[in-house]
């Protein structure tokens, strides 16, 4: 992606001028009137039936639910043993989920 237009300084006239060149340039995507801002409407209001598709498609994606969920709990440990947990990286949790689960022998 091109930085010629960065967001961190203000523009110069040249390169506001070359920007509203483009936008004028643009037959398919011209710049909004305000006519145009004034009917415009929500998408979901336009396209009801589509809205409601990108719904359920985002609602179907990610993990598929689990048979037994865990469940979240509250539990006070002495500083030491989180870090030492902690100090194993990614996953930490598991691993003292695993660790209480042999310690049960269950």
């Amino acid at each position: 992606m091109s930085t010629k237009f960065s967001s961190k300084r203000p523009l110069t006239d040249e390169e506001e001028a070359e920007i509203q060149r483009m936008i004028a340039s643009d037959p398919e995507n011209p710049e909004w009137t305000e006519d145009d801002f004034k009917n415009a409407r929500p998408f979901r209001e336009v396209f009801p039936d589509l809205a409601a598709n990108i719904d359920r498609e985002i609602a179907r994606r990610g993990r598929p639910p689990l048979e037994k969920t865990k469940q979240p709990v509250t539990i006070r440990l002495d500083p030491d043993l989180v870090e030492h947990y902690k100090a194993t990286g990614k996953g930490w949790q598991s691993r003292m989920n695993d660790d209480l689960r042999k310690a049960a022998g269950i």
